[in-house]
């Protein structure tokens, strides 16, 4: 492009016809030739300036290393240091993301369209020096068409809207799609990484917003650096340096102050504010927090008539999510202030002594054309610099939350050299297991049993004797803090809930690969099938979040069904019945003894006429095994605790039957 320039200026100076005869032709001619020189070099400088930074991103794609990253997180040792300087915090964060942004750039990367891009926004300003000239009276309609088509492919009003701009945008969608889906796919696996007390211990909804907050600014992070400040600065590098060499010293002296105290002015306030956009990123973790803990328990708001709590609580979450959200825009407006104050003073005396130069004769009007337009195009960026070094310090502060998350350290880890974990005959050993969810406050204490291949096991005790406890330990959702539970002799070192989506979808996750007639069929078995067939969509009804749209029965049916199409060696009841009334628990009790024929069974029961048949029963009491056998030795031992609980339990079915047989109006 610029060597068309020059050809166009060159075949302009050899005509004389486009001269007046009084105008100082020779002098024009020279001192248009010694700045095409300088405008040459320059050009190739920045050229070559650009095209480094841009090489960055011609590497294919593949998996950014964020293993590396998270080695590099969680295994530094936390040690007292001295705090960070303003610069060493940005370098760090930088840093930081280095193994996110290594290999990240789509194959049809958008640099040689951002390199095209940039240097035509710098020389259009050079145009209005050749269109005016040395005396302002030359007519150059060729340059005036050129002009007009590059005007047209850069965009007019603003660099995103010609065609360079569009097609920027377009080539830059893959990296940002790229960049989002890796990092989100690893937080999401993360997440899943972390032990049952982690999650327990963190609000959804806080953590949801964290996750949408990082991912979202690892996108704008690359943009911002990339596409915007890295060219920023190359761009007002150059501008000083031509300034310089082809003014004064004066002039570039007045740039380079001007751009150097509104960078400093930006980056003192930018740091100062960020205490404001971080407290309202943490109240906004917090507004979400309560909503989403509120919405997810909307049927005990319900029972007891907590909704003005609820709304009030919410209220006074939003009140100070607002507030400081004031105080951080309040924080904007004054940098922006300071920012166009500094550049309106730059801005002013440098016009003024380049109009006292034209004035004086040393300069001519084509010159103070282009210092007008260069610097206000100078000017332009700088400010867009200012806004995008705001929302970089905005995305920093927002992944600081997700490298909160990245450092949290998984409780459940396997030992040196673990191998994968593989279920053959379904032996189950619990030998000496500790267990406790606070300190100081055991809820298991040397708990010890075997269950022998295709056997079953039952569980019974009071509230909060251990029960449950026990299943989570078999299925890893905690760390025992003493003994060991081995499965076929491989060391592995209660509410009903469904997702909210369909009845099929619910079953069929039990194995992914199902067909629609095991689908049903386990449906069948677990008495379920004619039920679903009831709703107006069948199986594609929603069950709503957490199964809220079916009742307790039908969402323990809907487990069975699950279980029963997932066939595993080992089988885990956890009041699989408990839900139910008495009929329905008859109806399928014949489908769960299927389910646990010749596979090792491990059931925890209230109602004990489920557990009649059960191999061994443990009868559990402030986490200890204080009886264990089958069924008839445990009720024949006098005094013994479960023979109390079977007696309790007759008495109750009994009381039921006769308050039932007395409201029978068919009775008499």
């Amino acid at each position: 492009m610029r060597m068309i320039l020059l050809v166009f200026m060159k075949k302009s100076e050899s005509a004389p016809e486009f001269c007046l005869p009084t105008a100082p032709c020779d002098e024009a001619v020279n001192q248009a030739g010694f700045r095409d020189r300088v405008e040459l070099v320059l050009w190739v400088v920045e050229y070559a300036c650009v095209l480094v930074v841009f090489l960055l991103g011609f590497r294919a794609p593949g998996l950014p290393n964020y293993a590396l990253l998270y080695e590099n997180l969680t295994n530094e040792q936390r040690i007292e240091q001295p705090p960070l300087t303003r610069w060493q915090r940005f370098r760090k964060r930088l840093n930081s993301l280095t193994p996110i942004t290594k290999n990240n750039t789509p194959p049809h990367s958008d640099q040689p369209v951002q390199v095209t891009e940039f240097t035509n926004n710098n020389y259009l300003s050079y145009f209005y020096v050749l269109l005016v000239g040395p005396t302002g009276l030359i007519y150059r309609w060729d340059l005036i068409l050129l002009y007009i088509g590059v005007r047209a492919i850069q965009g007019v009003g603003s660099s995103s809207s010609g065609l360079l701009g569009a097609l920027q945008s377009q080539l830059w969608i893959p990296v940002d799609q790229f960049s989002s889906r890796t990092l989100g796919i690893h937080l999401f696996q993360h997440l899943h990484d972390q032990s049952m007390n982690w999650h327990l211990s963190r609000k959804t909804g806080a953590m949801l917003r964290i996750v949408d907050r990082g991912t979202s600014s690892i996108s704008n992070i690359l943009n911002y650096l990339l596409f915007n400040m890295i060219p920023t600065i190359v761009d007002i590098i150059v501008g000083i340096v031509y300034f310089i060499t082809a003014f004064n010293f004066w002039y570039g002296l007045i740039v380079f102050i001007t751009m150097l105290a509104y960078l400093v002015i930006t980056v003192l306030i930018t740091e100062w504010r960020t205490k404001f956009r971080r407290t309202m990123n943490n109240l906004d973790n917090v507004k979400s927090g309560v909503a989403v803990d509120s919405l997810l328990n909307f049927e005990t708001v319900k029972y007891y008539t907590a909704e003005s709590f609820e709304v009030n609580r919410y209220k006074k979450a939003v009140i100070d999510y607002q507030r400081a959200s004031w105080q951080s825009s309040a924080s904007l407006s004054l940098l922006n202030v300071t920012q166009s104050l500094i550049i309106s003073l730059g801005l002013l005396i440098g016009t003024l002594l380049c109009a006292h130069a034209v004035v004086a004769g040393n300069l001519t009007l084509g010159d103070f054309v282009l210092f007008c337009t260069y610097v206000t195009q100078l000017y332009l960026p700088l400010n867009f610099f200012g806004t995008y070094y705001r929302m970089l310090q905005s995305s920093f502060v927002d992944l600081e939350n997700m490298f909160e998350l990245l450092e949290e350290h998984s409780k459940i880890l396997d030992i040196p050299d673990a191998t994968v974990l593989t279920v053959r005959g379904g032996k189950i050993e619990f030998q000496n297991v500790n267990f406790c969810y606070i300190a100081e406050r055991p809820v298991l204490k040397n708990i010890s049993f075997t269950v022998e291949p295709g056997k079953k096991l039952a569980l019974v005790g009071q509230t909060g004797s251990g029960k449950s406890t026990v299943i989570r330990l078999l299925f890893r959702f905690y760390e025992p803090s003493g003994g060991r539970i081995l499965i076929d002799n491989q060391d592995i070192s209660k509410d009903t809930v469904l997702f909210n989506d369909t009845i099929g979808y619910n079953i069929r996750y039990g194995r992914i690969s199902a067909t629609e007639e095991e689908l049903q069929s386990a449906a069948r078995a677990a008495e379920m099938h004619d039920r679903i067939m009831e709703f107006p969509d069948g199986y594609d009804t929603i069950v709503g979040e957490r199964g809220l749209k079916l009742s307790g029965g039908e969402k323990q049916r809907v487990a069975i069904a699950r279980t029963i199409l997932k066939a595993p060696r080992i089988v885990v009841l956890d009041e699989a019945t408990s839900a139910l009334d008495t009929g329905t628990e008859r109806l399928i009790q014949g489908s769960l003894e299927k389910v646990c024929e010749n596979r090792t069974t491990v059931m925890v029961a209230h109602r004990l006429s489920t557990i009649l048949h059960a191999d061994e029963i443990l009868v559990l009491h402030a986490g200890e095994i204080v009886e264990r056998g089958r069924h008839e030795d445990l009720i024949a031992i006098p005094g013994g605790r479960y023979a109390a609980l079977w007696r309790q339990q007759i008495e109750q079915n009994d009381s039921s039957n006769s308050n039932n047989v007395s409201l029978d109006p068919d009775s008499e």
